[in-house]
């Protein structure tokens, strides 16, 4: 599938109203709802080539309406927006490095995330911050093995993803039981890790991304970052799934921060909802990253978490989206807030 037409649904309605309106044929569900859209942009190569309500878009676009409108996965966890706790057990990650150096630490830490709101635990023990230094898959398995088999033991009603690239790593966390492998190169840096995933259940997290951590710097370069990064996901899940991983178990990740600068990060932002052309699960990822920074003039990162609600109220839209964050409890009221709002 090229993905050459894509729809950007524009005019958001909510709750209540949104029912009305799809049932009076003013609007159409976005994901299988509860919000709805009223207008589209519709694209073709880079160019917008319409822009109208609903009800004028051709009977030749039916294709790429139907996949923005049809329910996303749920892929094992709790349909609705749902909070993705980061537990980062690495020495060196941007903004938590070292402060999880223990089991005893992350399982605390996990626990705590759980009773804010958590329903999946992302665990990373290889930081994939620009400019990081790489570690053994042996290594980086040492980091999160005994962790995984702590929160299997405590935890064992919780979700649980690892964040790795690395094939070995993969293989022990399925054997462990890991619900979900979460992959920043999506299955492109280890060409053992689709043969592996295509064989097992669990749900497989595709992120967008060029080159390396010490490389994607470079890589920067985008005719249109939004609609680029839909597409090349898109290639990705086609690999994929001729590679033997089911579609329903593929979720995306649009990358922020990664072979993106600013300029790029707030215009993917900006453009976000273009992703339910994808038809996947998304994990939207903006945690207190450098652009939020950016964004706000906060230079610590552990204080950006007010500016990491703010951006990802977009993302409440995408159906079903894993907001992966490292405080739970303040964006789990910011959700709680969302849905008391605009989707009751």
């Amino acid at each position: 599938m090229t993905y050459v037409r894509l729809i950007e649904p524009l005019g958001l309605v909510y709750g209540n109203i949104a029912q009305v309106a799809i049932r009076q044929g003013d609007a159409l569900p976005l994901c299988g709802g509860p919000v709805a859209f009223t207008f589209v942009r519709l694209i073709t190569g880079y160019q917008t080539v319409g822009l109208m309500p609903v009800q004028k878009v051709p009977q030749e676009w039916a294709l790429e309406l139907e996949r923005i409108t049809c329910s996303v996965p749920s892929v094992g966890v709790p349909v609705g927006p749902q909070i993705m706790g980061i537990l980062n057990i690495t020495p060196d990650s941007f903004s938590d490095g070292g402060k999880l150096a223990n089991i005893d630490q992350a399982v605390v830490k996990a626990h705590e995330m759980v009773r804010s709101g958590a329903t999946v635990l992302d665990i990373g023990g290889e930081s994939t911050r620009p400019g990081s230094a790489s570690v053994t898959p042996e290594e980086e398995w040492e980091r999160i093995g005994p962790v995984l088999i702590a929160l299997k033991a405590e935890l064992p009603n919780v979700a649980i993803s690892v964040d790795t690239r690395n094939s070995y790593v993969m293989q022990q966390a399925v054997a462990t039981g890991a619900h979900i492998i979460n992959d920043v190169t999506a299955l492109a840096y280890d060409k053992a890790a689709l043969p592996l995933l295509a064989v097992q259940d669990c749900g497989v997290v595709l992120m967008h991304m060029r080159g390396t951590p010490q490389t994607m710097a470079q890589h920067a370069v985008y005719e249109d970052v939004s609609i680029d990064v839909v597409r090349e996901l898109a290639q990705r899940i086609e690999v994929a799934v001729k590679g033997g991983i089911a579609r329903h178990r593929i979720m995306v990740d649009p990358g922020f921060g990664f072979a993106k600068n600013f300029e790029q990060n707030k215009e993917l932002l900006r453009h976000i909802l273009l992703l339910v052309n994808l038809g996947c699960r998304v994990v939207f990822g903006v945690s207190r990253k450098r652009m939020i920074g950016n964004l706000t003039g906060e230079t610590t990162p552990h204080l950006r978490d007010a500016g990491t609600q703010a951006a990802s109220f977009p993302a409440m839209a995408l159906g079903n989206p894993l907001l992966r964050v490292h405080d739970v409890k303040g964006m789990m009221q910011a959700v709680n807030v969302w849905r008391e709002i605009y989707q009751n």
